[in-house]
């Protein structure tokens, strides 16, 4: 494949967490208790190998642990690998856990703001589209009010507003959409039709294989860290529900 053809490319990755047990924290008690704290690494992803295309739009599935929202978030550099290397090519939104970026005391407006700049927009390019984010997100009651004052669906509307109005060339997505009212859910969904067909590359993590097979060019299902299956959307997704069944 093609350089310019490829979004993302993940090469050779390893990802492990250390995982510590009966820590200690002062001073006092690491002297006492030299020998308690028991530390386990946690491998998470194993020689991880994967190559997307630019307007393709692939759905991450898996069994909760297998790896997907950690690929999710290498993707995106919110973390980074112990071996290996992981690229993207075109300008980058996520949308990976409910209320990233938001600060709690301010208002939703005021949030949009903060969002919106960590993706790199300008305070001048934010203020062209900000009327379109509050009208998409459906808060204009509340744009005003702390986002602490906010449901679980609120963040999301207002989270997947911003992601979507950035005019990024990729987009991921983490099991957010699962949160919030069906009516929203749906309208995320037309918008997530708009986004392909307008060529975006779109990653997604989800546990609903009706998404999947709607929307998804193509499955990359991972296992205990690996990739066990990657290729035709169906196909993929009917031997992950056989062996997961």
């Amino acid at each position: 494949m093609q350089k310019e053809d490829v979004a993302i490319r993940v090469e050779h990755v390893y990802k492990s967490f250390n995982v510590f047990y009966d820590r200690t924290n002062t001073i006092k008690e690491k002297v006492l208790f030299w020998n308690r704290s028991k530390k386990e690494v946690r491998e998470i992803l194993k020689d991880v190998d994967l190559e997307i295309k630019k307007g393709e739009v692939v759905g991450l599935i898996g069994v909760n642990g297998s790896g997907k929202s950690t690929l999710l978030k290498l993707m995106t550099k919110i973390i980074y690998p112990n071996k290996g290397k992981v690229e993207t090519n075109g300008k980058l939104t996520s949308l990976l856990e409910l209320g990233a970026g938001f600060h709690p005391d301010f208002s939703g407006r005021e949030n949009i703001y903060f969002n919106a700049s960590i993706f790199g927009l300008t305070r001048k390019e934010i203020d062209k589209r900000i009327d379109k984010i509050i009208e998409f997100s459906e808060l204009q009651d509340f744009i005003d009010n702390p986002v602490r004052t906010y449901s679980s669906g609120m963040y999301m509307r207002l989270a997947f507003s911003v992601a979507i109005n950035v005019d990024a060339d990729i987009l991921l997505i983490d099991e957010i959409l699962s949160v919030g009212d069906q009516h929203f859910q749906e309208k995320c969904f037309s918008k997530i039709e708009e986004l392909k067909k307008e060529g975006k590359t779109i990653v997604f993590v989800t546990h609903g294989m009706d998404s999947v097979n709607r929307f998804c060019t193509r499955a990359v299902w991972l296992h205990q860290g690996s990739i066990k299956m990657d290729g035709d959307t169906k196909t993929v997704v009917n031997q992950y529900l056989v062996e997961t069944a």
